[in-house]
């Protein structure tokens, strides 16, 4: 490595770092050039005092210089538990000068989605969804790229960031392909926690990042830094000296050579040996000792400062050390001088009464000085300050969590209004540490079973099995009455069918229900029980379900939410026994007021959950009631989008309007909807229902548009195979997989699947052929081997189709009746399925039966509308068929 020194303008911290600086420069340079260009991330790894943040700062002065806007933000170690805050340092001076109508205009929708978690907005009373929250913010970064054109976002120390804040940069990363912004991140690979390690390298990997590890100086390098500092003279054992005590740590080196410099040390062999003694005065204790020398004042002050973290100001700092204005202003010019708190930069905005430690290093040291005692005992009064000031419990909640458990019933109540505010903007895990933290102090015994309840609540989504230890808990405690344990019962079952552990989730509120006497908390028990129980795929978890649950609905009026849902669970359990359709139809209305869902009973009410309202809308859809099942889904999207709900609900509802559209005849808007819906399934995660419910749809579709390589590809990236999930898909994978077997030539396969797929069905008495399709495709399969089986299924598949009564399920199996029968009986069976399919709304079955009847009667006509339904529902495949199908006809005639 040559000895080459750093521009002027550069920051000694930079020597020996030209890639990673060259690296920028052509980042920088991409987006200047070309506004159009996709972003980029880069990351900077190091240990502490490597020239991050000096490569941050020469960063910033690259991009000032090309005329583009840079924000830029840092973690702060005690702030880890403050969300977003990063990302507020990030986003907010570009939104903070808008006035609040001008903000709403600029984020639209967005709003009081991320506005809340921004600070420019309240929030609202509903729990915000993390997720949605984290689009939002998203979406804010594209709409100020849209305003201002290309940006550099730095943020520095992200190894202390909050969670919130990098789950929004992983977000952001994915999107940088189509947005003008240059992000760049430095932060120390050994103080990444487990969480944070997670979503920094979600971040590195969706944007392919390029990630510099910096070294530390080399022999050569730490010689010339010393000459540019102390002068040419300086002989080369001193030069060595100074590499050797530092270890060429480039801040550890900077800081001893301004020792050096202020001791008026000549930088000779001679003196050598006393650096040793001033390294150690530089930092650690060294640096505590320095700070008392500047007086017991600046101590108070500089002590004030690192408990208060970043963002703060004299102000703020003199009413923590209780210093009067005049006294505190001179404290901040001592410190500055003793290069503890940088001077002012009205580069960066900072103004004379900012404060901000030099390095990160002197910050942790500054607060780790503290005695333990008394950092508490300031973290209490900051947290006082903080809500004397009007800022609320959440803004105090950083300080709150710091103090010293002492039995103090006005703490905890802190606390648990800190918690609401948290999810009230989508901070689950910042909600959960206000509530660990009050389990700590501990609550009086009235409301302790209440806090664990609160808890399990806000760890729900994250993590099941800590609410459930959480939750069974306080349900073993006093406290919980009435409708509040029925709620703590019914959201331990919610978290144990969550963990898969579905069948406990049925005997949690089974035993509950056992004790309660009849009424309204017994009747939303048992509707809870019938509704956990309805779902699961395994056998019947409780013999004589369906019994109980028909003669407890025949008793059902709708005259409230409990009545209603088991009225929807009654509808949901003929439809899948394949009872009369009429009937499933008629208990679905009487779930409903004037045609329209309850009070209560929305989607985004979380008292009973959205499996209830997919269940209902299921019912519609599959008993060929597709207008009232699709208004449904489409609500469930419109209520999921205005309220930001985007992770797993946003997911299930377009995977649900997917089935729809396909059940429709609608193939290519179904596999636009079910792309979406995989793609907001996998942030939530691979194997949970509403995972399978996407893949198992866009595999039936692509197959009925006649794509069934691309229909194997899917099943193979997606792990679309055996074990299957605890809880019921609609349609039955089983069914599915076995029909994508037999599309791909793998038979014997295909016919294992859908006899798996007959067992399974009929030990949960689901008999519907339309949701549970295997017996028309092993029937197709058997035939050409075993005429007598096929025959059997056949006529079991028909009994049932009549019975259930719907046009589609009389016309599918009767298609599949025509397709083995011969000479006229063919035609005649493929006539009246083609009479049925064409009163059903499925265009896809009615298209398909006219092929088959086309082929089967040589009718040019049948074979002409048919082409014309294929190409309207985008059944490629199908299309082709007849084509192929009418050139025959023509030949012959």
């Amino acid at each position: 490595m040559t000895e080459v020194r750093p521009p002027v303008a550069a920051s000694a911290s930079l020597w020996e770092r030209d890639a990673e600086v060259a690296a920028v420069t052509r980042a920088v340079d991409a987006l200047r050039a070309d506004p159009s260009s996709p972003g980029a991330l880069l990351a900077l790894r190091g240990e502490a005092g490597l020239g991050k943040t000096a490569l941050l700062a020469e960063t910033r002065r690259i991009a000032e210089a090309r005329d583009l806007p840079v924000w830029s933000a840092r973690g702060g170690e005690t702030l880890r538990s403050v969300p977003y805050n990063v990302v507020r340092q990030v986003l907010q001076p570009a939104l903070i000068t808008l006035h609040p109508e001008e903000a709403r205009d600029h984020l639209g929708d967005w709003y009081d989605i991320a506005g809340p978690a921004l600070g420019i907005a309240e929030p609202g009373e509903r729990q915000a969804d993390p997720q949605g929250v984290c689009d939002g913010l998203v979406a804010v970064v594209r709409g100020l790229t849209d305003r201002d054109g290309p940006l550099v976002l730095l943020v520095d120390d992200v190894h202390w960031a909050d969670q919130e804040t990098l789950r929004w940069l992983a977000a952001l990363a994915e999107h940088l392909r189509d947005l003008p912004v240059l992000v760049v991140i430095a932060y120390r690979p050994d103080d990444v926690t487990e969480d944070s390690a997670r979503y920094l390298d979600a971040a590195v990997r969706a944007a392919d990042a390029r990630t510099a590890t910096l070294s530390v100086l080399t022999p050569e390098a730490t010689a010339g830094l010393t000459r540019a500092t102390l002068g040419p003279g300086a002989d080369a054992p001193f030069c060595r000296e100074v590499w050797a005590v530092t270890g060429g740590n480039p801040y550890d080196t900077v800081e001893l050579l301004a020792k050096v410099r202020d001791n008026g040390l000549g930088p000779v062999e001679a003196n050598a040996p006393e650096l040793r003694e001033l390294n150690r005065a530089a930092r650690g204790g060294g640096l505590v000792a320095r700070l008392e020398e500047l007086g017991m004042h600046a101590t108070k002050f500089a002590l004030a400062a690192a408990v208060l973290g970043t963002g703060i100001t004299i102000d703020m700092v003199a009413r923590l050390a209780t210093l009067d204005r005049a006294e505190a202003v001179r404290c901040a010019e001592l410190l500055r001088g003793a290069r503890i708190l940088t001077e002012p930069d009205p580069a960066t905005g900072q103004g004379a009464d900012d404060l901000e430690f030099v390095h990160p290093l002197i910050a942790t040291a500054v607060y780790e000085s503290i005695p333990d005692a008394l950092r508490r005992a300031m973290h209490g009064i900051a947290a006082q300050l903080v809500t004397d000031s009007g800022l609320g419990a959440a803004a105090a909640s950083r300080h709150l969590l710091q103090v010293h458990p002492d039995d103090d019933a006005e703490l905890v109540e802190q606390l648990r209004e800190a918690a609401r505010e948290h999810l009230a903007v989508g901070a689950l895990d910042a909600a959960r540490h206000c509530l660990e933290r009050a389990l700590e102090e501990p609550p009086p015994p009235e409301i302790h079973a209440h806090v664990l309840y609160e808890l399990g609540c806000a760890t729900l989504l994250t993590a099941p099995a800590t609410t459930i230890r959480h939750l069974r808990t306080a349900l073993g405690m006093p406290g919980l009455e009435g409708d509040a344990r029925v709620d703590a019962v019914v959201r331990l079952s919610q978290a144990l069918l969550h963990n898969d552990q579905l069948e406990e989730a049925v005997r949690t509120v089974e035993a509950e229900a056992a004790l309660r006497p009849h009424g309204p908390a017994h009747l939303r028990l048992r509707a809870v029980q019938y509704m956990w129980e309805g779902i699961h795929a395994g056998e019947d978890v409780s013999p004589g379900r369906s019994e109980r649950l028909a003669a407890l609905a025949r008793t059902c009026t709708g005259r409230d939410n409990a009545e209603r849902a088991l009225l929807i669970l009654r509808a949901f359990d003929a439809m899948t026994h394949g009872e009369d359709a009429d009937e499933v139809a008629e208990l679905c209305d009487r779930a409903l007021v004037d045609g329209r869902l309850a009070p209560g009973l929305g989607w985004t009410d979380t008292e009973w959950g959205l499996e209830l309202l997919m269940m209902l809308a299921s019912a519609y859809a599959y008993t060929d009631r597709l207008d009232r099942a699709e208004a449904l889904f489409a609500e469930a999207l419109r209520a999921y989008e205005t309220a930001g709900w985007s992770g797993g609900h946003l997911a299930l509802a377009h995977a649900y309007i997917g089935l729809g559209r396909r059940r429709r005849g609608r193939l290519d808007a179904a596999e636009a909807s079910l792309r979406e819906s995989l793609r907001l399934a996998e942030r939530v995660g691979r194997g949970l229902p509403l995972y399978w419910s996407a893949t198992c749809n866009l595999v039936d579709t692509l197959l009925a548009r006649g794509r069934v390589d691309e229909a194997w590809a899917v099943a193979e990236q997606y792990d679309f195979a055996p074990p299957y999930p605890s809880t019921i898909v609609l349609p039955d994978p089983r069914s599915v997989r076995g029909r994508l077997l037999l599309a791909v030539g793998r038979t014997e396969d295909g016919v294992n699947e859908l006899e798996d797929a007959e067992k399974a069905a009929a030990a949960r008495g689901h008999l519907n052929p339309v949701v549970v399709p295997w017996a028309v495709d092993l029937a197709r399969a058997l035939a050409p081997q075993d005429p007598a089986r096929a025959a059997r299924l056949l006529t079991d598949a028909r009994r049932r189709a009549e019975r259930f009564g719907t046009a589609t399920a009389k016309g599918e199996a009767l298609r599949c009746a025509a397709a083995l029968a011969t000479g006229r009986r063919a035609v005649d069976l493929a006539a009246e399925a083609v009479a049925h399919l064409e009163a059903s709304p499925c265009q896809y079955e009615h298209a398909a039966a006219r092929v088959e009847y086309g082929i089967a009667a040589r009718s040019a006509e049948d074979l002409n509308h048919a082409l014309a339904l294929a190409r309207t529902c985008g059944a490629d495949g199908l299309a082709t068929r007849a084509e192929t199908a009418l050139r025959a006809v023509a030949a012959l005639n």
